[in-house]
């Protein structure tokens, strides 16, 4: 049987909702929808969508490297914008840190996160080479 490795941020939500910010079954890396938070758990870039996707893409790639990967390992990402008018804002900074890797992703609006204060939330799915 493969091993499942997980792995966690150390937020509460973790605990409460039931769910691990990294699982890894073989070669296959699942990251959990990521917000920007930073290691106390404080929102960063709040009313700003870059810094809040700048900071988001860092815990995914912390995420990743926890389990071994990296960002060159991600295949999808999937973006989630409370205002999908102001795209390209996230859009250019997520080109930034995938030029070359260029994943498959999505760009999806939803009406809110869990704080009201957050603009972003991303997912990915990796798979080591």
């Amino acid at each position: 049987m493969t091993e499942r490795i997980k792995t966690s941020s150390g937020t509460k939500w973790e605990t409460v909702v039931g769910y691990s910010r990294a699982v890894k079954i073989g070669k296959v890396i699942h990251i959990s929808g990521t917000t920007a938070t930073d290691q106390e758990g404080n929102l960063v870039g709040v009313d700003d969508a870059q810094k809040q996707t700048i900071q988001t893409l860092l815990n995914i790639k912390r995420a990743l490297e926890s389990v071994g990967s990296s960002l060159e390992d991600v295949v999808r990402t999937r973006i989630y914008v409370t205002d999908i008018s102001k795209w390209e804002e996230t859009g250019k900074i997520h080109g930034k840190f995938f030029k070359d890797i260029r994943p498959a992703t999505s760009m999806i609006e939803v009406k809110r996160l869990v704080d009201p204060r957050m603009l972003v939330e991303i997912e990915a799915e990796a798979i080591l080479k």
